[in-house]
């Protein structure tokens, strides 16, 4: 587990922030007391980052600042003292936030801080400035937000990081660059990616309000005006990525089964047509299996709703483990599944639909008491390409009620 260092001299508000990040925050937190104990406690152990206090018993002027960025760890300033040349004074240092501590919306504001930097690490931001001092100070500032950072000196060169790096979610974009501007680099961006796929920034000193309506326009998320405090700049890189990853949480609810996670029947449809249509025209080969959990009205009778709710669960992790990372897994309702194994030959295919009813059969679900529920599956699966994705659909599942009369339990394959 990633570790934290509070240094604080008041105990009952160390332990109180410990008790927030350990309830709802995946850190162990180590508390000093004073600068000696906090030195102590840097020569033994790695940090993600530390939340100080600037007015210890034995650093008494925020000593323990300077001691901590010294030892690269990323630090947030926790402080009673909102006089504003203080507060700019500590801005200045190398540090992540200044916070206060008068009450619990500050402690909650430094949890959402720390939770914030813990997710930023999942993401790509590129920088696109001519300057390399400005492209420098962003770059330390990106890096301070713990986010993964790439940097260039003009458009075409960000096209080229985009391609390679097409999981950037964020760009920072100046606007006067040679080669290519910061405006038509938007543009050429927005040709490739959506606004709910990457965030553009556009930065410029331009005092002319048109620049910033054109950015606008043409696809920029938000533009922000040279000069600009660092306060103002991380909060505007973190809404644009919170925004992102809202977008991402509600496309994926809309994409996938509430119960076991995996896509569903629209998804399934929606996506793999356009594959349909590509091995159609590659003559690439490809199977579509229907899957049905046999009896499985008995098992809900029997033990229940939420027990049948476990038996899906159970199944779908199977379907997971026993395809290709590339294939498609989807649930289509009920105890009803559909897998698409891209790529393979007829006789590959029938090896891993046949690997994975024997797997089920031998695999029993577990309850919490430990008992055991052991059930099966009956798959029918086609291979023949038919005249769109849905009559493959179709015909697979035929044959799966022909697997099911048959005697259950069993893969009918044409």
């Amino acid at each position: 587990m990633e570790r934290i260092l509070l240094v604080e001299d008041n105990k009952s508000l160390a332990k109180l922030i410990s008790m927030k990040i350990a309830s709802e925050l995946s850190f162990e937190v180590d508390i000093a007391y004073t600068f000696k104990e906090a030195q102590l406690f840097m020569r033994q152990y790695k940090y993600f980052l530390a939340l100080l206090d600037l007015n210890l018993p034995d650093a008494p002027n925020g000593e323990i600042v300077d001691s901590v960025i010294k030892q690269n760890i990323p630090c947030i300033v926790l402080s009673g003292n909102i006089n504003k040349a203080f507060r700019q004074q500590m801005l200045e240092k190398d540090i992540i936030d200044y916070v206060g501590k008068n009450g619990i919306e500050d402690i909650d504001y430094t949890i959402s801080i720390i939770e914030r930097l813990s997710k930023n690490r999942q993401h790509k931001v590129l920088i696109v400035d001519d300057s390399m001092v400005f492209r420098q100070l962003m770059q330390i500032m990106m890096k301070n937000l713990f986010f993964q950072v790439f940097a260039v000196g003009h458009g075409e060169e960000a096209l080229s990081i985009l391609e390679q790096n097409p999981d950037t979610r964020i760009v920072l974009t100046d606007y006067h660059m040679p080669v290519m501007d910061g405006l038509e680099l938007t543009k050429e961006i927005r040709k490739k990616f959506k606004k709910s796929e990457l965030s553009i920034l556009a930065i410029s000193g331009n005092e002319e309000s048109e620049v910033s309506a054109m950015f606008l326009k043409n696809g920029a998320t938000d533009f922000i005006k040279k000069p600009f405090s660092k306060e103002e700049f991380s909060c505007r890189v973190n809404n644009a990525i919170e925004a992102l990853e809202n977008l991402d949480t509600i496309t994926n609810h809309a994409n996938r089964d509430f119960l076991t996670g995996l896509y569903n029947r629209r998804y399934f449809f929606k996506t793999l047509n356009l594959y349909f249509q590509r091995c159609v025209n590659d003559e690439e080969s490809f199977v579509v299996a229907m899957v049905d959990i046999d009896h499985f009205k008995k098992i809900n009778d029997t033990y229940g709703h939420e027990v049948g709710d476990s038996a899906i669960v159970h199944l779908s992790e199977l379907l997971r483990a026993n395809t290709k990372e590339g294939d498609m897994v989807s649930r289509f309702g009920g105890e009803e599944f559909c897998i698409v194994l891209k790529d393979i030959t007829v006789s590959t295919a029938e090896g891993v639909l046949e690997k994975l009813r024997h797997k089920v059969e031998t695999s029993p679900l577990i309850l919490a008491d430990e008992s055991e529920i052991s059930f099966t599956i009956s798959i029918g699966a086609v291979s023949q390409v038919e005249d769109s994705l849905e009559g493959m659909v179709n015909q697979a599942d035929m044959l799966l009620y022909k697997a099911k009369h048959a005697g259950r339990n069993l893969l009918v394959f044409e």
